[in-house]
């Protein structure tokens, strides 16, 4: 990666990260749950539920998302970064930009 790439990279990597932490911030207010006294009517309270799992289910891939973009943060400066780690091949600028926190070229991602 050039340093024109790692600069652009670094952008993307930084404004993911934000849009995923105010991701979880929105999907942990959601996840609050419906107080008993709250007035709706059964259906509405089992699609409330129903609801409330899906989202539970996008916060947890929102942090693990998280974590991972943060990992990618740390390690950019590494002589590593950017390689493969199951065949040690360069992982093609176009993959990084697209999913900043790939781990493995297209090929051994399958």
């Amino acid at each position: 990666m050039n340093p024109t790439q790692k600069k652009e990279f670094l952008t993307i990597l930084k404004k993911e990260i934000i849009e995923t932490s105010l991701k979880i911030k929105k999907y942990t207010e959601l996840c609050k749950p419906i107080a008993p006294e709250n007035s709706i009517g059964r259906i509405s309270r089992m699609d409330a539920i129903n609801n409330k799992s899906v989202t539970e289910s996008a916060l947890r891939e929102s942090k693990k998302k998280l974590q991972q973009l943060e990992s990618v943060n740390k390690r950019i400066n590494d002589k590593n970064f950017g390689k493969c780690i199951a065949c040690n091949k360069e992982i093609p600028y176009g993959r990084l930009i697209i999913r900043p926190n790939s781990q493995k070229c297209i090929n051994c991602a399958n």
